[in-house]
């Protein structure tokens, strides 16, 4: 890269410098632009777009350039000379004249070229030249340029500021990103009541042209081409007819959501329909009604849904049959076909195979070859089908429908991120080499705040093979750097990954008081420490960047932050309220209040986004409901979650609790014992000497043995002393040692009982692998000791992807399904077992579906010689309640017996039998395993990477 100034695209590779260097183009010096011409007869939107460059070559340079739409170019030293193949006389002549060579542009779908020409025309010395092969190409290349000098599309979504600059140069060369992968690339504004919905009509009236012109360009700045518009209520033609005109203009393909067919938005059939929506029994209002809608579209460059759902999105009724279904899209295609006077097939159309849809076609259904298959996801990012890998493939090709944001069960998902980018491109990987690469459109709710994700699945059906599995760091980091600059972009692309995926977890909206174990694994507190650890390092970093980009950083980075961390934290004090209300501890009520006062602040952050930031300019869009669910749907109002309080007594009354158990003694009769401590295992655990009373009392802590060491031997508790207790290993007898702890304080005593095991038969220097401790051995995929190659399949990293670490997954996703054994692909993990007898091995999946509607999706274990046990990760997803836990936990847990003959050392194999398994972590439980939301933390491992065979 050239000279000091930092590329804007999404790309390591910028065509600006902000120095000058032999043959470079001065598009903007020391104040004074290039002008910029663009042909009077080129398309409305090539010239609309073209103003765009003047305005931000202004807002970057603070300098505006002259624009001349007219049909010849002035004379000029520098000029910026834009144009589409064959609507552009002038750049027409410069490809005939072999100025230009265009022969990887023409004939080519929205293809565009930057390039600077020396004296492309009589009167001008150098130009810079954006040629488009179409519309959109040449559209493509001017915003291409737009970003490239450092102006993001989020410049007006999300208040992104652009960095000056006083010098822009274009280097020489081709620039281009040639044709796009994905036809038609889009989103789908859905679900937008209360958030969008109240910022549109407070800001614009309501959803009119004045509102959806800023969704065209961002979109088109995106470089996405198709549009849902919002539908609940709404009607994008009906409610304003400049919507469907200037989206036309623009260069945005319109389409109406998967149950909404021939552009005829849902609410209209509420305002103009006669008679029931029923295609049996009132066929002729229904055509009628789709007639006119046609007629409307008239030459406007649209993708027409066919094919009819239930009102309202349903389900159709019990007695709708595949012949009657066959029949509305024949005459839907006759309507097409009368109304534009050519064959059905010149108008392109799409038909999606949304939730019962899909089983329409799985019994047989077809529509004519040149529809689009709009293939699904299961509203929570998991596809449901794809065609079958070498199958023929349909003239209409495939598309993807996926979503970020969902209205149904198991619960709404509509407030903030939860879809980290690594599952999102797992899964349109899976999509794009299954060859569904016609159509790609996304559920992206409110537009905010969902904006990078967005961009990440439009710059991705661009170009799949630019963004690999492990380039997706990389993205985000560039990604920020674009909107705030390269100082702390490591940092802040650090808590925009991280916060999508601790959301990935479990929905903001099914969280609860529940969720996360108080009891085993310091699983709820570690969750709330990893959450206020990212709130607490976007705040560092916002109190140190410019004033001017706080309003983008507080939107895009903080309040996610900020908000789910304090929802978190909520939900665990009032976790911790109720087990110590109980337990009668003296400080529950102030926990109570702690809850309330969290529970204000998740309002205030939400009221400071809506009113304060940005002056108020995003007034409603965090008006999004997302506590106190009590089914699917969502509350009207954030309902406090209950507390409870407690009258104290006066005097002092000690209890006492130990990690690994919600009793406490002495109410509790059996004896107070801690988890083993090993030291393979966690290097502490703690006491809670806790007061009953208002009173405070005193407290002594004796250890039976010098090398059991405890954090605190004395002290006063007003309401609560945690005691954190550790071995002295170098002075640890060997063997096992059962060692008693006594806690004195007010009315007596207690004993706790310390299991220390200072196993003789590891040697640290001899470790490899992963070692049991309390039970269990708990291994993340990534952590594999050997990776076994053959056939062409190999094991991908995909980092990040999971719950709590990185996932391991065969590729090629199309290779064919592979027999375990002998040296077939797989996966091994070496431990080291303490216990022998019957074990269970959980492995953690993502809960990809059954998208090849086989048998299900298999894959094999084998703990050391033992022949591979085949297991079906499908093998229950008929059972009731099964799909609604797999994408509510965002995980599937499949369990395997086993028997291992003796302790030491072992070698667990996992089994490639068919492509598109995700491996998350393994946990063998030998028989200590404790209930948690996301399994037990790792277990103590030496690393012992041995090369791919």
């Amino acid at each position: 890269m050239a000279a000091s100034y930092q590329a804007q695209a999404i790309d390591k590779d910028s065509y600006i410098s902000n120095k000058q260097e032999k043959g470079y183009f001065p598009l903007s010096v020391a104040g004074k632009p290039a002008n910029i011409f663009v042909g009077s007869e080129d398309y409305t939107g090539v010239i609309r777009a073209a103003k765009d460059l003047q305005a931000d070559i202004n807002r970057v340079t603070k300098s505006e350039p002259a624009l001349l739409a007219a049909k010849k170019a002035p004379k000029a030293k520098e000029l910026v000379l834009i144009g589409t193949l064959g609507k552009s006389p002038v750049i027409d002549k410069l490809v005939k004249d072999k100025k230009i060579d265009v022969s990887d542009v023409k004939g080519r779908w929205e293809t565009y070229l930057v390039q600077v020409v020396k004296k492309p025309l009589p009167g001008v010395d150098q130009a810079l030249v954006i040629v488009g092969s179409d519309k959109r190409g040449t559209i493509f290349g001017i915003y291409d340029v737009s970003s490239q000098i450092g102006v993001s599309p989020w410049y007006w979504w999300a208040d992104v500021p652009v960095k000056q600059q006083q010098n822009l140069y274009v280097m020489p060369g081709r620039h281009t990103q040639g044709e796009p992968a994905v036809k038609y690339r889009g989103i789908f504004i859905n679900d937008e009541a209360p958030a969008l919905a109240g910022w549109a009509t407070e800001k614009f009236g309501g959803f009119n042209h004045k509102m959806y012109v800023h969704v065209f360009e961002l979109i088109l700045r995106m470089k996405g081409n198709y549009l849902w518009p919002a539908m609940w209520g709404r009607a994008f033609y009906d409610d304003d007819p400049m919507n469907p005109k200037l989206a036309d203009e623009y260069g945005v393909v319109i389409g109406t959501s998967h149950h909404e067919p021939l552009m005829r938005a849902h609410d209209e059939w509420r305002r103009y329909g006669k008679g029931s929506w029923n295609y049996q029994t009132n066929a002729a209002n229904l055509q009628e009604f789709w007639k006119q809608s046609i007629q409307r579209m008239g030459n406007n460059e649209s993708l027409v849904t066919i094919g009819m759902r239930g009102d309202g999105d349903e389900p159709m009724s019990e007695s709708s049959n595949i012949a009657l279904l066959e029949k509305i899209v024949a005459d839907q295609r006759q309507i097409i076909s009368e109304v534009t006077g050519k064959e059905a097939s010149a108008t392109p159309q799409v038909w999606a195979l949304y939730k019962e849809v899909q089983e329409y076609y799985d019994k047989g259904m077809r529509v004519p070859d040149d529809v689009t298959l709009l293939l699904c996801d299961d509203n929570w990012g998991n596809i449901r089908k794809l065609p079958k890998a070498g199958e023929k493939q349909h003239a209409g090709g495939y598309g993807i429908y996926y979503h970020y944001d969902y209205v149904g069960g198991p619960r709404n998902y509509k407030w903030l991120n939860t879809n980290p980018i690594p599952r999102i491109w797992e899964q349109m990987h899976l999509a794009y080499q299954h060859k569904a690469d016609r159509l790609w459109i996304v559920n992206v709710g409110d537009i905010k705040p969902m904006e990078f994700p967005t961009e990440f699945f439009l710059d991705y059906a661009w170009n799949p093979e630019k963004w690999p599995a492990e380039r997706l760091d990389e993205y985000t980091q560039l990604w920020v750097e674009r909107q705030f600059g390269s100082e702390h972009a490591a940092a802040i692309a650090d808590i925009l990954s991280k916060y999508a995926k601790y959301n990935s977890r479990r929905k903001p909206e099914l969280l609860d008081q529940n969720t996360y174990s108080l009891t085993h694994y310091r699983e709820a507190e570690t969750v709330v420490a990893e959450y206020n650890q990212l709130a607490t390092e976007a705040e560092r970093i916002y109190n140190k960047i410019p004033a001017e980009q706080k309003d983008a950083y507080y939107q895009l980075i903080l309040h996610p932050a900020k908000a789910c961390a304090n929802l978190n934290e909520l939900y665990f004090t009032v976790a911790k309220n109720r087990l110590y209300a109980k337990q009668g501890r003296a400080i529950t009520n102030d926990l109570a209040n702690k809850a309330k006062e969290l529970f204000a602040k998740d309002a205030e952050l939400s009221r400071y986004y809506n009113q304060t930031m940005a002056n108020g300019k995003w007034s409603h869009m965090m008006d999004q409901t997302h506590i106190g669910y009590t089914y699917w749907q969502q509350p009207e109002k954030d309902v406090m979650p209950e507390v409870s309080e407690l009258t104290v007594p006066a005097s002092a009354s000690m209890g006492v609790a130990v990690e690994g158990s919600d009793a406490w003694w002495p109410q509790e009769k059996s004896q107070a014992i801690f988890p083993e401590l090993t030291p393979y295992g966690q290097s502490n655990y703690y006491i809670e000497i806790f007061n009953r009373g208002k009173a405070s009392f005193n407290y002594t802590v004796q250890t039976g043995a010098e090398w059991l060491q405890v954090s605190s031997k004395q002290g006063q508790v007003e309401q609560e002393q945690k005691i954190l207790v550790s071995v002295d290993w170098q002075k640890v007898p060997a063997g096992m040692q059962r060692i008693p702890i006594t806690v004195a304080g007010a009315n007596g005593k207690v004993v706790v009982q310390a299991v220390v095991n200072n196993t003789t038969s590891l040697k640290p220097d001899q470790i490899k692998g992963f070692v049991q401790s309390n039970g269990y051995v708990s291994m993340e995929a990534a952590h594999y000791t050997r990776a076994v190659e053959a056939g062409g399949i190999s094991w991908k990293l995909i980092p990040d992807l999971g719950r709590t670490y990185s996932a391991m997954s065969p590729f090629p996703v199309t290779a064919p399904a592979q027999t375990p054994g002998g040296n077939s692909p797989c996966l091994e993990y070496r431990m080291y077992l303490q216990d022998s007898g019957a074990v269970n091995v959980h492995v953690y999946l993502s809960p990809t579906l059954n998208y090849q509607s086989t048998q299900g999706i298999r894959y094999a274990v084998s703990i050391d010689d033992e022949a591979p046990q085949i297991i079906n990760m499908h093998q229950d997803e008929n059972k009731q309640g099964m799909w609604d836990k797999w994408v509510a936990n965002n995980i599937n847990i499949q369990t395997s017996k086993h028997t291992v003959k003796k302790s030491g050392e072992h070698v667990l194999k996992f089994w490639m039998v068919d492509p598109g398994v995700v491996l998350q972590k393994v946990v063998v439980d030998t028989g200590g395993l404790k209930p948690s939301y996301l399994g037990p933390p790792e277990s103590f491992y030496k690393p012992e990477k041995v090369a791919a065979q």
